[in-house]
C-alpha cells in the first residue's frame, strides 16, 4: 500500500481502481489520515469519527475550530441506534423513508461514545448519503466525520481537482468520482427539542418533512 504521508488519487469510474481506492481509504482513515470522497451533494473531506486527532486534523485543514463540529456519515439507517438516543418514532420512520438522501439530522448522541467531534453539546449531526461510492467506503470504515471539501471562505468542491487544489498533501487519499450532481447542500433538521426545526434549507423540502411531523419549524 502507498505511504499515506504522500497523497494518492483513484479514479472511481474504473472498477479495479475504485476497489483499490476504497481499500486505500479504509487503511488511511484507520491510520488517522484524511480522505476526500464524492457524495450526492458536494465532495467531502473525511476522517475516522472515533479518532479525535484525525477530527482535529480535518478541522485544521479546513481552517475551522472546535466550535464548528463536522457531521457524521453512516451507511445504514440502523446505525442511528448505535450513535443516537431519544430519536422519536416519527423521525425513525422519516429516516427509513428518506435515507439515503440529502437530509442531515441533529440528535442527542449516545453518552457512551468515545469520540470528540468538537463543541457538540451532547448532540451529533448524522446523514446517510445517496452515493454508491460513499456508501461502499462507509460500509468498510464505519462512521466517518465528513465535512464539505473546502477551506473556510471557499466554495465546496464539486470535483476532485478543486478539492486537491485546496487541501494538497493535508489529504492522503482522493477518490475521484467526477463532477457531483450539484452544489445544493443537505437539509439540516434538529430533532433535539419538542418542536423540531430546520437549521438549513437543502435537498429535502419542508413540505416533505411535514408529511412525517407537521410541527417542524422552517429555517429562519
Amino acid at each position: 500500500m502507498p505511504d499515506y504521508h504522500e497523497r494518492v488519487r483513484f479514479d472511481c469510474s474504473d472498477a479495479d481502481e475504485f476497489e483499490r481506492g476504497i481499500a486505500a481509504g479504509v487503511e488511511a482513515t484507520g491510520a488517522g489520515e484524511l480522505i476526500v470522497l464524492p457524495t450526492d451533494t458536494v465532495y467531502g473531506i473525511g476522517a475516522d469519527a472515533f479518532s479525535p486527532p484525525a477530527v482535529r486534523r480535518m478541522l485544521a485543514a479546513k481552517g475551522r475550530g472546535r466550535n464548528m463540529p463536522p457531521p457524521v456519515l453512516v451507511s445504514a439507517p440502523s446505525t442511528m441506534r448505535a450513535l443516537a438516543v431519544d430519536v422519536p418514532a416519527w423521525a425513525s420512520r422519516m429516516l427509513e423513508a428518506l435515507w439515503p438522501g440529502s437530509l442531515t439530522v441533529v440528535c442527542y448522541q449516545q453518552p457512551s461514545l468515545t469520540w470528540d467531534l468538537g463543541e457538540t453539546r451532547g448532540t451529533v449531526a448524522i446523514r446517510m448519503p445517496d452515493d454508491e461510492r460513499a456508501l461502499a467506503l462507509l460500509k468498510r470504515t464505519g462512521p466517518l466525520a465528513v465535512s464539505s471539501a473546502n477551506t473556510t471562505g471557499a466554495s465546496p468542491a464539486e470535483n476532485v481537482d478543486d478539492a486537491e487544489s485546496m487541501f494538497g498533501d493535508d489529504v492522503s487519499v482522493y477518490l475521484d468520482g467526477g463532477s457531483t450532481a450539484g452544489s445544493r447542500p443537505s437539509t439540516i433538521l434538529d430533532i433535539t427539542s419538542t418542536t423540531p426545526r430546520v437549521l438549513r434549507d437543502g435537498g429535502v423540502e419542508l413540505e416533505t418533512l411535514h408529511t412525517y411531523n407537521n410541527t417542524i419549524e422552517p429555517y429562519a
